[in-house]
């Protein structure tokens, strides 16, 4: 496979709005190989901020890549299970990077921008990301690893009047604005002069934007965000918060290269004509996992009390252990603290009691179905363009 541009494994210690965070009174804290922004005014207020305004998140880190040539959507189904030969302009997926046995490399966002597909992937694992691509991918497809640009979030209710203040206009002779958009659409966009690739998408839960943005414009399109009423930056500490309450998994904690989507509560990924005609790695331990059932399963647990679960505690019905906590906190929209982990299938099902070993004390939970907070995508509707 070729390369458009060169693609390095060097790690870059610092965002392009590094200076921007610290300005703005933000905690860093090292993340993904970046120092990063955990908090500016306190979680909980940024927390409760995006679920009744909109907050501004720098997802910098994440890997934006773009693979192109002939063949590149049937290129990308022998990686992933979804379907992209099928996927129009403009629209967005949801897939996972498999290993040979099924298991996931990492999840991804995969959008069909027309000449090309675009990929956002997670930081912790970017590089890994673009060497499995690089050796996997056929030569004539190339990869081109966007270094040059930045990645923002704006997450929240209010996120799309932000937007139309803004006066963001379709790059597309006769389209609209963002605000036109629907859930998991994408599309080119201009702020004045400087163009944007926008999506409808986001990690919260909340109606939101992705926006990307070469580096050298992102201060600029930052400080404008901030500047409208409706919007506050916002950290790590609460998009992690919001990402758990809507029930969504985080690569190297809730889903691993041990973990096959079915078991992970994913299988949505796997598009139906792929599960008819197989071909992505891992097809016959993943499919039979759809028929049989997996034996294990993500689950989503509500704690008694105060007391949070921590990534490892341990999950128990009665006295025998039946699986592992993968992420845990307090939930502030919930108010109080949540969970999610693996349990053996037998004790998945919505209602099963069980408890969490924290700090040498036995909590009791209930297994509830996810998202603990209802999610406020937005989508058009039905018949709508």
């Amino acid at each position: 496979m070729t390369d458009e541009t060169e693609i390095e494994s060097e790690t870059i210690s610092t965002l392009p709005l590094d200076a921007w965070h610290r300005a703005n009174g933000a905690r860093m804290v090292p993340f993904a190989g970046y120092d990063m922004p955990i908090q500016y005014e306190g979680i909980i207020a940024e927390h409760e901020w995006t679920r009744s305004s909109a907050g501004l998140f720098d997802v910098s880190h994440m890997g934006q890549l773009t693979a192109k040539g002939e063949g590149v959507a049937e290129a990308l189904e022998a990686l992933m299970p979804g379907d992209f030969s099928a996927l129009k302009p403009g629209r967005m997926r949801y897939s996972i990077l498999l290993n040979e046995d099924g298991g996931a490399l990492d999840d991804l966002m995969v959008t069909n921008a027309g000449g090309n597909f675009y990929l956002v992937v997670n930081g912790a694992v970017k590089w890994d990301d673009i060497a499995h691509l690089r050796e996997h991918l056929p030569d004539h497809i190339s990869l081109n690893h966007m270094a040059d640009d930045a990645l923002l979030a704006l997450q929240g209710p209010k996120a799309v009047d932000a937007l139309r203040k803004l006066g963001i206009v379709s790059t597309f002779e006769g389209a609209g604005g963002p605000e036109e958009l629907s859930f998991m659409q994408a599309g080119p966009y201009a702020w004045g002069d400087v163009r944007l690739g926008i999506s409808r998408s986001g990690y919260t839960g909340e109606d939101g934007f992705e926006i990307s943005v070469a580096a050298d414009h992102v201060e600029a399109l930052a400080e404008a965000l901030v500047n409208l009423d409706e919007v506050k930056p916002v950290g790590l500490g609460a998009r992690d918060s919001l990402r758990l309450e809507a029930g969504l998994p985080l690569y190297a904690h809730d889903l691993t290269e041990q973990t096959d989507p079915v078991s992970a509560g994913l299988a949505f990924a796997i598009s139906k004509a792929r599960r008819e005609q197989g071909g992505f790695p891992g097809a016959d331990r993943i499919l039979g996992n759809l028929t049989n059932g997996a034996s294990t399963k993500r689950v989503g647990m509500k704690l008694e009390g105060r007391m949070a679960a921590r990534e490892g505690a341990e999950i128990f019905a009665n006295d025998t252990k039946v699986g592992t906590v993968t992420s845990g906190g307090f939930a502030p929209s919930v108010g109080g603290p949540i969970a999610m982990g693996y349990v053996e299938a037998a004790h998945a099902e919505i209602g099963t009691q069980l408890e969490l070993a924290v700090r040498n004390k036995r909590i009791r939970c209930e297994v509830v179905a996810m998202p603990f907070v209802p999610t406020r995508y937005y989508r058009k509707p039905k018949g709508a363009a």
